[in-house]
């Protein structure tokens, strides 16, 4: 009797660890990928990205003393990198494109224009497919991207 209590108790630890195990180690990835692509666009660690903010697979990181905005985007097939320098910039703003003739939201975009030759440059953010969720993500990516262009916005006007 002591013998079979003792195998379900491992059994059931083994349950529990094993999917711990691999949450832990794909974490431990994705910290050690951003680490590397903000290696790889610290530009000979001209920026220093500080600032950094992560959700639904997507990681957006500033450095404002040199003015510097990335953006990783994970959650499409294939990852997704985008730089500015803020520097170049002279202003930013939200742009959503909707389906036509309703208030549904197929993507949000960074505007950013900059100071020479008035180049309008745009960075998605968010893209109806690849939400695999459905509108939970769009609204928390909508209230996240709002809250960086304030930030952004912030760090271009100094």
């Amino acid at each position: 009797m002591d013998t079979s209590v003792t195998i379900i108790g491992l059994i059931l630890t083994l349950l529990m660890g094993i999917p711990l195990f691999y949450v832990i180690r794909s974490n431990s990835i994705n910290k050690t990928k951003i680490k590397a692509i903000k290696n790889e666009f610290s530009q000979n660690n001209h920026f220093n990205f500080e600032l950094t903010e992560t959700q639904n697979k997507k990681v957006l990181a500033l450095d404002e003393k040199n003015k510097g905005f990335l953006l990783m985007d994970f959650s499409s097939k294939e990852e997704v990198v985008s730089f500015v320098n803020l520097n170049d910039v002279q202003s930013s703003k939200l742009v959503h494109t909707t389906e036509n003739n309703t208030d549904t939201i197929l993507k949000i975009e960074f505007e950013f224009l900059h100071k020479e030759g008035k180049k309008i440059e745009f960075i998605p953010f968010y893209k109806m497919e690849n939400d695999q969720i459905g509108l939970v993500c769009l609204h928390e990516d909508h209230q996240l991207a709002k809250k960086w262009v304030g930030i952004i916005e912030n760090c271009i006007s100094r």
